[in-house]
């Protein structure tokens, strides 16, 4: 939060410092002789009643010593003036929990200087009445809930020093009148709803020190008249869509410690002297822009720079070599460019002894990783060498790096064994080694990285075993060492790895065995990939305990026996393949009653007998059953012979009938052959052109922060479609696939968020149901600034909210709902809590059922989402009691929407 702690500390002190008692004994003393002498501090006492009468909500009392036992100067948050008894000066209610609108009476405590109700959740407009506290000097009403526009008539509050209303819900213009506040310093706008452009007025602020309008829609330039502000030391202008060039004024306010223009749509050119026109500069931001050219070498004599992200621009030229000589830099963040040259910018690094990241991903440098990395800071947490063209070997020296927790070395020309220890790096979190030339074997040293959680290794030149002490990471959620030599049997103790929960990949190396029956303790794995390998065996019936399973894929082996039946327990499958193996015997019929199927290929096998006419053999286009000759029948578009019937003793042709039908049946059976392997061999030559059988709609994602930020412009509020407590809810497109998708993004600033988190995740791992929303992937990173990220990723539901359908005056224009559709999506509801209470291993109550977390597809087919405050129930053996699985009992939900569910416990 953009909050000056020096100055609310002093106020802090004097505060606690005044005697307040006496003077309110005065009063008190006063009054009883004399009642007319404090009629003033009457008007003040009214006024702070009318405020708590509005509060709605007062979780921790703080307001119950406002009663008339006691004088209001002693109330709590309530601060008295020495010169003025009983005159309020100031009320200072943070992170109180306080709920409700602010009273409009606040406006006649015309004594007041500081108002603080920072951090609660004060909602409705801010009063107009508060432009009349021309005493007031600091006014903090940031993370709360305020709509409305800001009030132009603050600009009659002529005192003020200090206006703070970050993180509300604020929209409409800036007000120009805020210009005529001589005396203001700090001016915190950010994280709100404010469109239009920037008052060329608040160029006149010739005090202003401090201006925050981040997180905002507001577009245009930047004013020149900002050249003006002379003591200026932090402008935070970050993710907005401002346009145009940066006024060349800027770049000579010498004051300027933190110049933050991240995510904009800004073009030009950095200056040259940059460094040494803004020589105090501590936080140089501006990544997710369109600046060109160089990065200016002047850099360098801004000794106290501490941070240069210039993330994704179009950026030319090399790294300059000496950012070595700003002692206190800790990020270096310039991925996403066009940058070239060689890696010999990272010795004169070494200097930098409080270094935490370097990202130099995505660029076109080339050359070999200096030994001199082995000498960088130890607090190092995040190397990103990613997507150049970086040659040689991996240097001896990079496990001195001992802090790491992210390193990226992925699609480069990297070549030679894998020498470094790997055990050495105690934090590593995520590590990628992909599409480069390693060769030799998987290092044994990765069995000690018990907090990894990623590790890709796919499309090298590793050969060898799989280690068996791989299964020693606990922590571990995908796995993906595809496209490599490895060979022998797959290790139990890696395939029964419970942590795995989004996808292990060992695809088109040449293992071989038979699969392990510990297959079926990976219960959340989402997506399992043993294609193109040589192993063989049957397929292990405890495949069907992985009830997470999205994507199988088996093709490519020498797996023989029947498909199994315990594949029809795979409720949330949608893709499976099982072709070009030995398999042999009848198609399950249990295969029609996976819903959410929607590839099957079985084909080059040796099946045989009747093909079903449900499910998904319904849909010839996602079904493909070329090379199995003994089948027949199933729909007429799959194009299969006739299954014959059973012979009749009753009927009986003649011999020479019998020859001709033969004869007839052999030239059609010919015919069909060779118009399949015509069909087979198109369909081959179309996947090699990049034509490939149908897949998920939205296949098996593993999507990152900088995807997420890119598919959502930015978390740009224009994309926001719905928020809650703990969190909003982005429309965003993948670049990628083109797929809409809906981004959940967690507040873990608030409290209670990082819980409805792993609440959402726990209930919606194991579940899986047509009228439950479906989750697509979940992100836990780290966001460009270093801070934690939590987001979960859903299918985009087109149609909204019930809720939006339900309440005319926000409804659509052609919003309109028949008995029918309304009936239906009552079934739909009552299906996903059913199923929720009854269908799973655990009943589950969803904690907050209303019509804004219930969404509509492009059918208006009902979804029920929002799992934040699901609690589970276990039955206790043997009787009828229950318990909750969570430490809370309390009844938590929206007001008026308390989930029925909770007085049935």
């Amino acid at each position: 939060m953009y909050i000056d702690a020096k100055l609310k500390l002093s106020w802090k002190r004097k505060m606690e410092k005044r005697p307040s008692f006496f003077f309110a004994l005065l009063c008190w003393f006063l009054y009883a002789a004399n009642p007319c002498t404090c009629s003033q501090n009457d008007t003040d006492r009214l006024a702070l009643l009318s405020f708590k009468q509005a509060i709605e909500r007062d979780p921790f009392q703080v307001l119950s010593s406002w009663n008339n036992s006691q004088h209001h100067c002693d109330w709590h948050g309530v601060f008295c003036s020495r010169r003025h008894p009983g005159r309020v000066i100031a009320l200072i209610l943070r992170s109180r929990g306080l709920v409700g609108p602010l009273s409009p009476h606040i406006g006649n405590l015309s004594f007041l200087r500081v108002i603080n109700f920072q951090n609660n959740t004060f909602y409705g407009e801010i009063p107009q009445e508060i432009g009349r506290l021309q005493r007031v000097r600091h006014l903090i009403l940031s993370n709360n809930s305020f709509a409305g526009n800001i009030p132009a008539n603050l600009s009659r509050c002529s005192n003020l020093l200090f206006l703070d209303l970050i993180d509300n819900k604020l929209i409409g213009n800036i007000p120009a009148e805020l210009g005529s506040l001589p005396k203001l310093g700090a001016l915190g706008l950010a994280a709100n709803n404010l469109t239009g452009r920037i008052p060329p007025s608040i160029g006149n602020l010739s005090s202003l020190y401090q201006i925050s309008i981040r997180t905002n829609n507001l577009h245009g330039q930047i004013p020149e008249e900002f050249s003006r502000l002379g003591k200026l030391k932090d402008m935070l202008f970050a993710e907005n869509s401002l346009s145009g060039e940066i006024p060349p004024g800027l770049y000579n306010i010498s004051s300027i410690e933190i110049f933050n223009m991240n995510q904009n749509q800004l073009h030009g050119r950095i200056p040259a002297d940059v460094g040494l026109t803004l020589p105090r500069l501590s936080s140089f931001v501006l990544s997710y822009n369109k600046f060109t050219g160089s990065i200016p070498v002047s850099l360098s004599n801004a000794s106290g720079l501490m941070k240069i992200v210039l993330f994704s621009n179009n950026l030319t030229g090399s790294i300059p070599k000496y950012l070595g000589m700003m002692p206190n830099l800790q990020h270096v963040i310039l991925a996403v460019n066009q940058l070239k040259g060689d890696l010999s910018f990272i010795d004169s690094l070494t200097n930098s002894s409080r270094l935490l990241q370097i990202n130099v991903a995505r660029n076109l440098l080339n050359g070999s990783i200096p030994k001199s990395i082995a000498n960088l800071s130890k607090t190092m947490w995040l190397l990103g060498l990613s997507e150049n063209q970086l040659q040689g070997t991996v240097p001896l020296g990079l496990d001195n790096l001992v802090n790491l927790r992210i390193l990226q070395l992925a699609w480069n020309l990297l070549s030679g064994p894998l020498l470094t220890d790997f055990g050495k790096f105690q934090k590593l979190q995520y590590l990628t080694l992909s599409d480069n030339n390693f060769g030799g074997a998987i290092p044994s040293s990765l069995s000690n990285l018990t907090f990894l959680s990623v590790l890709y290794m796919r499309n090298n030149n590793l050969h060898g075993t799989i280690p068996p002490a791989l299964g020693n990471l606990r922590s571990l959620i995908e796995l993906d060492l595809r496209d490599n030599s490895l060979n022998g049997s797959i290790p139990p103790e890696v395939i029964s790895l419970f942590s795995l929960s989004f996808a292990l990949s060992l695809s088109h190396n040449q293992l071989t065995g038979s699969v392990p029956l510990e297959v079926g303790s990976m219960q959340n794995i989402l997506l399992l990939d043993l294609s193109d390998n040589r192993l063989s065996g049957t397929i292990p019936s405890s495949i069907g305990k992985c009830l997470n399973l999205e994507g199988l894929f088996l093709e490519g082996n020498s797996f023989e026996g029947e498909i199994p039946q315990a594949l029809s327990t795979l409720q949330g499958l949608r893709e499976l393949d099982i072709s070009r193996n030995n398999l042999s015997g009848k198609i399950p019929d249990s295969l029609v009653e996976l819903d959410g199927l929607n590839l099957l290929n079985i084909s080059f096998n040796n099946l045989e007998g009747e093909v079903p006419k449900l499910g998904i053999f319904l849909n010839s286009s996602a079904v493909s059953l070329l090379g199995n000759d003994n089948l027949c029948g199933g729909i007429a578009d799959l194009k299969l012979p006739p299954c014959p019937f059973p012979k009749s003793n009753k009927n009986k042709f003649s011999s020479s009938l019998k020859i001709s039908i033969s004869v007839v049946g052999a030239a059609l059976f010919l015919l069909l052959l060779v118009g399949f392997l015509f069909f087979w061999r198109r369909k081959r030559m179309s996947r090699s052109k990049g034509i490939s059988m149908p897949s998920f709609n939205l296949p098996f994602l593993r999507i990152s922060y900088a995807e997420l930020f890119k598919a959502t412009d930015g978390f740009s509020t224009s994309n926001v479609i719905g928020s809650g407590s703990y969190s909003s809810v982005y429309r965003g497109i993948l670049e990628a696939t083109g797929n809409e998708i809906a981004v959940k993004v967690l507040n873990l600033q608030r409290t209670g968020a990082s819980q409805s988190f792993m609440s959402e995740c726990k209930a919606l791992k194991n579940i899986r149901h047509r009228n439950l929303i479906k989750i697509l992937s979940a992100c836990s990173s780290i966001d460009f600034e270093g801070n934690d990220f939590k987001a979960l990723i859903y299918e985009f539901m087109p149609n909204g909210s019930l809720d939006k359908w339900l309440h005319p005056g926000n409804a659509r224009e052609d919003g309109h709902m028949n008995l029918m559709q309304r009936l239906n999506i009552a079934i739909d509801i009552a299906s996903a809590i059913e199923y929720l209470h009854n269908g799973c291993s655990s009943t589950i109550v969803h904690g907050d059922l209303k019509p804004s977390n219930v969404l509509l597809d492009n059918e208006m087919t009902a979804h029920v989402g929002d799992f934040g405050l699901a609690k589970f129930v276990s039955a206790i053996s043997g009787g009828a009691d229950q318990h909750l699985g969570s430490s809370s009992l309390a009844i938590k939900g929206t007001i008026g929407y308390v989930a029925p569910g909770y007085f049935c416990l």
